[in-house]
């Protein structure tokens, strides 16, 4: 695993750190892994920003992005990721997650597998993705929702993280299924879980920016497409993975705050999409869409 480096900026307003965010978002290079915005002050509306970096950023080439954008203000610090196996230490201590039929657990908890249940055992590793996480467990019961009226033939997870979701929809189906990330350590905890829990041989792991990888390309169009990760890839990569879901496929999408669904929702409606369901789990939302049809909003 390489060293990664992380950006913070100083406590922002909320439209500053909005238009931080985009710069950062935009700025070709560096090239941001990951842009996220975290309200560290509810009561004065104060945000921060951060984001990912495979390589160390330069600081004062960002500070040019920024003045031409025209924003000014505001202090970045960059500093380097432990390498800290974090999610592998933590899961030792996370209970079982239950959603619907799938019980996800750590190997730590194999004796606790309720008989009649689907079992996924992940190993997290350094990637997203347990389970635990509200936008993980969403969609988990989302893609249980959708198999009750669909039966798809294949699968695409888009940022597969540990490939819980890719897992999840092979055990339930007997489907094949790509799974792609653009970080090389997720894909290979991917490759390691599927084989652990009896699917290597229908899961094909890719590494990916978007959805141009030749894998992808393939096996497309796809009648179930899963996309876990942050409401501005999923707005970016719309076009992409309308053109990849099937006629009568079913997208379902997470990693957005439910005040992100009006803007996701614009960009999927745009693509001549809809939302046929919205699970609300705290603030975060997970979406259930599919190709417009007549009295469908």
């Amino acid at each position: 695993m390489t060293r990664q480096f992380i950006l913070t900026s100083s406590e922002l307003g909320r439209q500053a750190a909005d238009q931080l965010s985009d710069v950062l978002q935009d700025c070709p290079w560096p090239e941001a892994l990951a842009v996220s915005m975290v309200e560290t002050d509810e009561a004065r509306d104060l945000w921060q920003v951060e984001a990912i970096y495979a390589d160390e950023p330069d600081v004062s080439g960002i500070d040019d992005a920024m003045q031409r954008a025209g924003l000014t203000g505001g202090e970045l610090a960059v500093s380097a990721v432990p390498q800290k196996d974090w999610v592998r230490e933590s899961l030792a201590g996370l209970a079982p997650v239950v959603a619907g039929r799938l019980f996800v657990h750590g190997n730590h908890d194999r004796h606790l597998r309720p008989s009649g249940s689907i079992n996924i055992e992940i190993d997290a590793g350094l990637a997203f993705g347990t389970g635990h996480h509200n936008t993980t467990r969403g969609c988990l019961v989302a893609l249980q929702t959708v198999l009750k009226s669909c039966t798809p033939k294949n699968c695409l997870d888009v940022g597969c993280g540990s490939g819980v979701l890719a897992i999840a929809a092979c055990k339930l189906t007997g489907i094949s299924a790509v799974a792609s990330d653009i970080d090389d350590a997720a894909v290979a905890v991917t490759r390691d879980n599927a084989r652990l829990n009896g699917t290597g041989h229908l899961i094909r792991c890719v590494t990916a920016a978007g959805l141009g990888h030749p894998a992808i390309a393939a096996q497309a169009p796809y009648d179930l497409i899963l996309a876990n990760i942050l409401a501005r890839p999923l707005i970016s990569l719309a076009p992409a993975i309308a053109r990849a879901l099937s006629k009568n496929g079913r997208l379902v999408l997470s990693g957005l705050t439910a005040d992100q669904v009006r803007m996701v929702r614009a960009a999927y409606l745009a693509q001549g999409l809809s939302i046929v369901d919205t699970l609300l789990d705290d603030s975060w939302a997970t979406l259930t869409l599919a190709r417009k049809q007549r009295g469908m909003a």
